[in-house]
């Protein structure tokens, strides 16, 4: 029994060996490709966690900062047929839909800070957890920001909100202030007004 207890943990350190080894590297500044794809295993002054890693720091209070985008009406939903997602979330969190895009309006980005330090007291060593879904840079990116702007204790949760949902409860949470349920959506136009 111990020598198969054994085996298995050496098969699932050499898994994650090579699943570190197989992670594409950091790029220098925020990644703009496709948001969905293999993500580095580390990200540089920030702290990697798992599910029970966050749940740990749950006592010190962290800001958690949701960057998953909101779901999209599928397209053969008849017109007739009401849409009302929501978007579910670790407990407490600030969702900042679409946040994590490289190309992130500067401004949007700008805003996302200031709420942030607004939750945190201005504490940039406050723990601010960044999290979206497995295989996500958008929380890579937000973690990203943090860093630069000064954040000392950035935690990057790459499992995201699937590994929390494993193991603990998810709540609904709404949309920051300011921040669109779809960011990429178009905004209306102003109607013409016709001068009499």
């Amino acid at each position: 029994m111990h020598t198969l207890q054994a085996a298995l943990r050496a098969l699932a350190a050499v898994s994650v060996l090579l699943l570190i080894a197989a992670a594409p590297p950091e790029p220098e500044g925020l990644w703009t490709g496709p948001m969905v794809s293999d993500t580095p295993a580390t990200l540089q002054g920030a702290k990697v966690v798992d599910a029970e890693g966050v749940k740990t720091l749950m006592d010190e209070r962290p800001v958690l900062v949701d960057s998953g985008p909101a779901d999209r009406k599928p397209d053969n939903l008849p017109a007739t047929t009401l849409w009302r997602p929501t978007h579910r979330s670790i407990p407490g969190a600030l969702w900042f839909p679409g946040a994590g895009r490289g190309d992130l309006d500067p401004a949007k980005a700008a805003a996302m800070l200031e709420r942030i330090a607004e939750v945190s007291g201005g504490d940039k060593a406050r723990p601010v957890v960044t999290f979206c879904k497995p295989r996500c840079w958008g929380s890579w990116n937000v973690g990203k920001r943090l860093v630069a702007a000064g954040y000392t204790s950035v935690y990057w949760f790459p499992g995201g909100l699937a590994a929390w949902q494993e193991k603990f409860d998810t709540a609904v949470v709404a949309p920051q202030p300011g921040w669109a349920a779809d960011p990429l959506a178009p905004k209306p136009q102003p109607t013409a007004k016709i001068a009499p």
